[in-house]
């Protein structure tokens, strides 16, 4: 039960990790673009599209733990 705890942890430090990832290269991204030189405006597109699958992945990892622990998956 133990490492199921912390595998719950882990996944939900990853989904916060990711969204806040996610945030922050959409804000370089689009509303900075014009500050930002070409490069990390490439780099920010395609950190957009790791930290959304980054999300999707830790989400459902938490769900699975959740399940795996016995508390109720919503």
């Amino acid at each position: 039960m133990d490492d199921f705890e912390k595998w719950l942890f882990a996944a939900n430090s990853a989904l916060g990790l990711s969204v806040l990832g996610l945030l922050i290269t959409i804000a370089c991204a689009y509303p900075l673009a014009g500050a930002l030189a070409m490069p990390v405006q490439i780099a920010a597109h395609i950190g957009t599209l790791i930290f959304a699958v980054g999300i999707k992945v830790a989400y459902v990892a938490r769900l699975v733990f959740l399940s795996r622990l016995g508390r109720p998956v919503h």
